[in-house]
């Protein structure tokens, strides 16, 4: 069965913050202990924020008003090159 990666970083989660041990986490979702078990050790490896502090409010805020201000810079690159090439085309 394929899981999304919201219901497997949720499982992951209930390990690292809650404490909870695997094979109860496991039982409790009525997943496979190994599948889980590889779920909770590719996070730790990897990193993933099942592992750290969840972002805050105010620090998701500031990274979507990167992401906001970086895109329109490309749209604005877009618009210019699309009216050079109009303008260029025979």
């Amino acid at each position: 069965m394929a899981y999304s990666k919201e219901f497997r970083k949720n499982a992951v989660r209930l390990c690292e913050e809650r404490g909870w041990r695997v094979a109860e986490v496991a039982r409790e979702l009525e997943l496979k202990y190994q599948t889980l078990y590889q779920w909770v050790s590719d996070a730790r490896r990897q990193g993933v924020r099942g592992a750290q502090e969840p972002e805050t409010i105010d620090e998701e805020n500031k990274r979507l008003r990167r992401e906001v201000r970086q895109l329109a810079e490309e749209l604005e690159i877009a618009k210019k090159a699309a009216a050079f090439f109009a303008r260029h085309q025979k």
